[in-house]
């Protein structure tokens, strides 16, 4: 036997010596060689060759056997750590950079930094002259200076849709309005003096004019009332009125308050005392007056929206509303100019920036990575003249599935790699919930990691690979993760389950149908007569080669993994 296969016998023809060929007859020709019949000898010895290749070839294929040898691998359950890891990639760029662009055309003064110079916040990077931004400047404040004079006009007008006391005092005259009344602007209101205090104008000769001044106590008498009250010199008006008798007089306003019976129009008199003790007396009488009295009439037109105190005789306060008009367009009016304000204050602190980076200073400290600037050459709007970066500290951005972003918290430190196998670690500083995005059934939230860069190792641009532990299990059981099975449950759901080496059946066995196995495969799972039984377990974490078991094992087990299987054809 030989591969399977029975040899025949070799078999072995006896040969005898050749004899001497008896010698030619002289003068007969030699035979010549038959070249024909080797050819035909030499394909008949093909054919057997390929006849007897098939033949060991079907001998072969009709002795195949009908299934795989195999052999079982088991492993016992072990005690360890099992960590559960978050892992992908990002790249690295710096935590603080800054570009400077230009708004306007110029021409460069000096420049005192060069690409690869470290820099300090405030540091001096160059001049340009800009007659351009200066006027930029210029015209964006006179605009809001303009619009800030239209805003106060508004804000006036809607003050004056609400009539108020511009003092406090009595209203008289009042007029009469209905509800939604059109009003249109200067229309009259009402009268409103004040009564609280009278006054009195006196006309004295001018022999008295050193023997009056402002402040002096005088005594006013009321002869309808037949009551004298005191009261002051509020002013002296140094004018000429000249009586019938032809004696020349100034006037002297008296002030006295009103015990609150007495009213304008009341005749009065007064006297005053001179330095030598004799009585001043006017050229004649007088009529008491309000102490002020203002027309009150509307600033703005528009409906009767209510009407406060508004009555004659009426007390009011300073400020008291006595009639509110309505507008329809004001209100709107106003919020449009505010936007005007705030979109001309913008284009203001733009052109001022814009100005300012005409004669810049470094905003960060960092390192000049950019600078296209040399003296006397001319610039434009949009150049990009500067760039400086913070490399010190660099952020990596990355991003964190729905199934573990719950495990990223603040401070949680990830360690990094590049693809040279330089480690890095970074440290979550962000996390981004509002700008998630779902694609493909799962929502992914942007996080960002800060990682201390002092060695300057770390660069712009890099790509890292980042992992992180998510949750850890200490001192639980494990197996292999082949050795987990997932089976469907009574209840329709998938239930878990590990193959367990027993002598007899456990407890907590299942029952499980083995199927039959495919010619030439191996079986699904061992069976009974294998020695193992299925029994339901409770899984946890798992890494890439083990799964913990919460619950189902005593942890004493052996448990199958999987079968080692042998060549078919032996």
């Amino acid at each position: 036997m030989l591969g399977g296969l029975d040899t025949m016998p070799e078999v072995t023809v006896p040969q005898s010596a050749p004899a001497a060929s008896p010698a030619s007859p002289p003068g007969r020709p030699k035979p010549k060689f038959n070249k024909r019949k080797v050819r035909q000898a030499a394909i008949a010895g093909a054919v057997v060759v390929a006849l007897a290749a098939g033949g060991f070839l079907l001998y072969r294929f009709l002795t195949k056997q009908d299934s795989a040898s195999s052999e079982i691998q088991t492993q016992p359950v072990q005690y360890g750590t099992i960590q559960s890891k978050v892992t992908g990639s990002g790249n690295a760029k710096a935590k603080e950079s800054a570009a400077i662009t230009l708004t306007a055309g110029g021409t460069v003064q000096e420049v005192f930094v060069s690409p690869g110079d470290t820099v300090t916040a405030g540091q001096p990077l160059y001049t340009i002259f800009s007659q351009e931004a200066q006027d930029q400047v210029t015209q964006a404040q006179t605009q809001v200076d303009n619009l800030n004079k239209e805003m106060s006009a508004l804000l006036e007008d809607a003050n004056n849709l609400t009539v108020r006391a511009p003092f406090a005092g009595k209203l008289i005259n009042v007029k009469e309005f209905q509800p939604d009344q059109e009003v249109a602007k200067e229309t009259a209101v009402a009268t409103l003096v004040n009564d609280k205090k009278l006054k009195l104008s006196l006309y004295f000769s001018y022999a008295y004019e050193n023997q009056i001044h402002t402040g002096q106590s005088v005594q006013v008498s009321i002869p309808t009332v037949m009551g004298t009250y005191t009261g002051t010199v509020e002013k002296i008006n140094k004018v000429r009125f000249i009586s019938p008798e032809g004696a020349v007089h100034f006037e002297a306003v008296l002030v006295f308050d009103n015990p609150g019976t007495l009213t304008a129009g009341m005749d009065a008199s007064a006297t005053l005392a001179a330095s030598d003790g004799s009585a001043i007396y006017p050229y004649e009488n007088g009529k008491t007056e309000y102490y002020e009295t203002r027309e009150i009439v509307t600033k703005a037109a528009g409906p009767v929206v209510s009407q406060g105190n508004l009555m004659d005789y009426a007390d009011v306060s300073a400020g008291e509303a006595l009639l509110t008009l309505g507008s329809s367009t004001i209100n709107e009016t106003i919020m449009s100019k505010q936007k005007e304000i705030d979109e001309a204050q913008k284009k203001l602190a733009d052109a001022q920036k814009g100005l300012a980076d005409f004669n810049a200073v470094s905003p960060i400290d960092g390192s000049v990575t950019s600078c296209t600037l040399t003296p006397g050459a001319e610039v434009k709007s949009g150049d990009t003249v500067v760039t400086i970066s913070n490399t010190t500290n660099m952020v990596v951005d990355i991003t964190v599935d729905d199934r573990n972003i719950a495990f990223v918290q603040p401070g949680l430190t990830v360690e990094l790699s590049d693809w040279n196998g330089n480690t890095f670690i970074g440290t979550v500083t962000a996390i981004n919930m509002g700008a998630a995005e779902s694609q493909n059934g799962m929502t992914n939230y942007p996080v960002t990691l800060t990682v201390d860069n002092q060695d300057g190792s770390l660069l712009a641009g890099m790509y890292l690979d980042y992992s992180f532990v998510a949750s850890q299990s200490d001192d639980c059981m494990m197996v292999p993760m082949q050795s987990v099975k997932n089976i469907p449950g009574e209840d329709g759901s998938t239930d878990s389950v590990v193959f367990i080496r027993a002598d007899k059946r456990p407890e907590n066995a299942v029952d499980l149908e083995i199927p039959e196995p495919e010619p030439g495969q191996p079986p699904m799972y061992p069976s009974p007569e294998d020695g193992f039984y299925p029994v339901k377990v409770e899984t946890g974490l798992n890494d890439d080669y083990n799964v913990e078991i919460k619950s189902g094992l005593n942890g004493d087990e052996e448990v199958f993994v999987n079968y080692l299987v042998e060549s078919a054809y032996g």
